[in-house]
C-alpha cells in the first residue's frame, strides 16, 4: 500500500509501507492490515528529500511505532551524529542487541536489489559460500551454485581458495591476508559483487588438484533446491528416508521447488525426512508456511505458526493453519541439520513442527542454530530505494513456544552434535551430519550438542561465513554469499 508522508515539514516523499512477512528480512508474502505509515517525530530539514538525514528521520520513525521490543531502543542517539543509515539503525537497537534480540536483524537495504532477489533469486557475484577458519589462515567453498561462474570454473564444496589477485602478477596469498588484516582483507581482495568484477584465483580442488583460474563475476540466479542434491532418496536399512537441502527461503520459486521435491518424497513412501539447512538464513514466511503444509497431511486446520507484534499493533497479530498440499506427508521422523548459520524461517519451520511429531523422533543434528524467533516487516522510501527491515513480529508454534533466542537446541528435545564435513558433497549419506541424522532416525546413539553455538554475529568470532561489512541485498540472505 502506498502513504504520502510528510517527513517533519521537508517535501513529501511517497513510501510504501510494504508490510510483507520474512522471518530473516526477505521481502515477503501478503501483509496484514498495516494501518498508518510511521508518524514523524523529527526536526525539520532542508536538505534535500533523500539526504541521509532525511533516511535516517524515517529509519527512526520506523522504529518508534514499529520495533517489536520499544523498551529495548536507545533514545539518547542523536540522529545527526551518524552518516548512513545502518549505523544509525545498530545504534538504536543496541540494548536489543545487547540482549540476543535483535543481532543483525534490523537493516537498510535496497527496494530494487531485494525484490529482484525475492522475484527470481538475482544476484552477482562468483556464487559461491565462503568460510573463514582464522586460527588456520584458510578459506573454503562450503557450496558452490551451479549456474553461477565459480562453478562453472571448478570451483565447488571443499575447494580452498590459495590465492587471490586483480592478475596472475600480484596474487596475495590467502594466508597472508587474513594474517595481516583478517577476513575484511579477503573480503577487500575479492572485491564488489559487480558483475564484470574479475579476480584471478589459485585454489586446490576437494581432490588436491591446484588451479589458476581468471574468474569474472556475473549475474545469475539462486537455484533454491539444488538439481544436484536438493532432494534425494537415501536408503538406511531398508527404510527410504526423504533428505531435502533447502539453500533459502528468501527466493519466490522455492515454494514450487519444494513442492517437486514431496512429489518425489511421495512416490517413494518417504515418512522419515531430513531438513538440511547448514547454511540457510531463512527468507519469507510464505515459502516457510508451504513447506509446513508439506509436512501437515493430517493437520489441516490445526496451527502452524502465530505472528504476534508488539501490544499497540496487536490487531496485526496473525494464526496461521495448516492448508491442503497434494503430496504432503506426515513426517513420522523428523531432522533438522543446522548450524549457526541456520536461521528464522529455517528455525520457524522447526518449531513449529514440534507439537506434531512424537518428541522422541524429532532432532537437531550438527550444532546450535542462529537463534531468531523474530522477524521483519519491510518500510520503504520508494524515491530513495531504501527499505528498512526492522524486527517487528514474533512467531510462536501451536503450543505457544518461541523463545530460542540463543538457539534451537534450548527448546529440541533431542540434540546430536556432529561436523559439516565439506570434503563429502552435500546429500551424501557418508557426510558426517547426514550421517549422524540418520543414525538418529534409525534409533542408533549420539552425543547431545553440548554448548550454546547461536547468533552468528556474537559467536566464533575465528572462523565462520565471510560477510562483508556492507553485504547486498543477496547476501543478507544467503549467508557466506560472494
Amino acid at each position: 500500500m502506498k502513504l504520502d508522508i510528510n517527513v517533519a515539514g521537508r517535501s513529501a516523499l511517497t513510501a510504501t509501507l510494504a508490510l510483507a512477512l520474512a522471518a530473516c528480512g526477505g521481502g515477503g508474502s501478503s501483509p496484514p492490515n498495516a494501518g498508518p505509515a510511521p508518524t514523524s517525530s523529527a526536526s525539520p530539514s532542508t536538505a534535500g528529500p533523500c539526504s541521509v538525514a532525511n533516511q535516517i528521520a524515517f529509519a527512526d520513525d520506523v522504529l518508534n511505532d514499529w520495533y517489536l521490543f520499544p523498551n529495548l531502543l536507545d533514545n539518547t542517539v542523536n540522529q545527526a551524529d551518524f552518516t548512513t543509515v545502518q549505523s544509525f539503525l545498530d545504534a538504536r537497537v543496541a540494548p536489543a542487541r545487547a540482549q540476543s534480540r535483535d543481532v543483525g536483524f534490523t537493516f537498510a537495504t535496497s527496494i530494487a536489489d531485494e525484490n529482484a532477489l525475492i522475484a527470481s533469486g538475482s544476484s552477482a557475484g562468483f556464487g559461491v559460500r565462503l568460510s573463514f577458519d582464522q586460527i588456520n589462515n584458510r578459506l573454503f567453498i562450503l557450496e558452490a551454485f551451479e549456474n553461477a561462474p565459480g562453478f562453472a570454473a571448478g570451483i565447488d564444496r571443499g575447494t580452498e581458495i590459495l590465492a587471490i589477485g586483480t592478475d596472475a602478477s600480484n596474487l596475495q596469498t590467502v594466508s597472508s591476508l587474513l594474517t595481516n588484516g583478517g577476513p575484511g582483507a579477503v573480503v577487500d581482495a575479492l572485491g564488489p559483487s559487480d558483475a564484470g568484477i574479475t579476480r584471478v584465483l589459485r585454489f586446490a580442488q576437494a581432490d588436491g588438484t591446484v588451479l589458476e583460474r581468471s574468474v569474472a563475476k556475473a549475474d545469475f540466479s539462486l537455484d533454491p533446491v539444488s538439481d544436484r542434491y536438493g532432494a534425494v532418496i537415501i536408503q538406511d536399512g531398508g527404510r527410504n528416508v526423504g533428505y531435502l537441502n533447502l539453500r533459502t527461503f528468501i527466493v519466490g520459486s522455492a515454494a514450487d521447488e519444494l513442492r517437486n521435491a514431496f512429489q518425489l518424497f511421495a512416490s517413494n513412501n518417504v515418512d522419515e525426512l531430513i531438513m538440511d539447512f547448514r547454511y540457510n538464513g531463512g527468507g519469507l514466511v510464505s515459502v516457510a508456511e508451504t513447506l509446513g503444509d508439506l509436512m501437515g497431511r493430517d493437520e489441516i486446520g490445526s496451527i502452524f505458526s502465530q505472528t504476534v507484534l508488539r501490544p499497540e499493533r496487536s490487531d496485526n497479530n496473525a494464526t496461521r493453519l495448516f492448508q491442503n498440499e497434494l503430496n504432503a506427508l506426515q513426517p513420522d521422523g523428523l531432522v533438522l541439520i543446522g548450524t549457526s548459520s541456520t536461521a528464522s524461517a529455517s528455525e520457524l519451520v522447526t518449531n513449529a513442527m514440534l507439537p506434531y511429531v512424537a518428541s522422541s523422533r524429532i532432532a537437531l543434528v550438527g550444532s546450535d542454530t542462529s537463534g531468531k524467533p523474530v522477524g521483519q516487516f519491510a518500510f520503504d522510501l520508494e524515491d530513495c530505494d531504501l527499505r528498512v527491515r526492522a524486527v517487528t513480529f514474533q512467531t510462536l508454534n501451536a503450543n505457544n513456544e518461541g523463545e530460542y533466542f540463543t538457539g534451537l537446541a534450548s527448546v529440541m528435545p533431542n540434540t546430536c552434535e556432529a561436523d559439516d564435513d565439506f570434503t563429502m558433497p552435500l546429500g551424501d549419506p557418508n557426510e558426517a551430519s547426514i550421517a549422524t541424522a540418520l543414525d538418529f532416525l534409525a534409533g542408533r546413539s549420539c552425543t547431545a550438542i553440548s554448548s550454546d553455538q547461536g547468533q552468528i554475529a556474537q559467536r566464533a568470532p575465528a572462523s565462520g561465513m565471510m560477510a562483508p561489512d556492507q553485504p547486498t541485498a543477496a547476501q543478507y540472505q544467503v549467508p557466506g554469499l560472494f
